[in-house]
């Protein structure tokens, strides 16, 4: 499978809520940097992440463009993401099932056929406007 497959079916099963199926495409070291967080180094660690935003948030991701480089072991995607807060996150502002719509970017190494590196962005100064406005 090819690096833009790969993101592409990363995010596929991102918006079908396939926690299990994301977790098939990591490699067992995957590193996760998150926006504003700590680096989470595993997939368990990034099975109790996704179990929390689930908790958390209800996303969809649109207007998905995938890049790689020639070599296939780096990928960038761009995506609106558009969500509902549903249930508070610690330090956050109180979830009333605001709805948000905001660009954001993630940044991936591929090693052995695996995403081993996601990195994601997001200006969480305009969401915070989104959900307290």
């Amino acid at each position: 499978m090819d690096a833009q497959q790969l993101i592409n079916d990363y995010f596929k099963a991102f918006n079908a809520g396939q926690t299990d199926r994301m977790l098939e495409l990591l490699h067992d070291d995957v590193e996760h940097h998150v926006n504003e967080g700590k680096i989470r180094k595993g997939k368990e660690l990034f099975a109790q992440f996704n179990a929390h935003m689930t908790h958390c948030y209800h996303e969809q991701l649109t207007d998905l463009v995938v890049f790689s480089n020639e070599a296939g072991d780096r990928a960038a995607a761009e995506f609106v993401v558009n969500g509902t807060y549903l249930n508070t996150d610690e330090g956050l502002p109180e979830a009333n099932r605001q709805t948000y719509c905001l660009p954001a970017g993630s940044f991936f190494s591929i090693r052995d056929g695996k995403i081993a590196r996601v990195t994601t962005y997001y200006n969480l100064s305009d969401w915070m406007a989104q959900v307290t406005g």
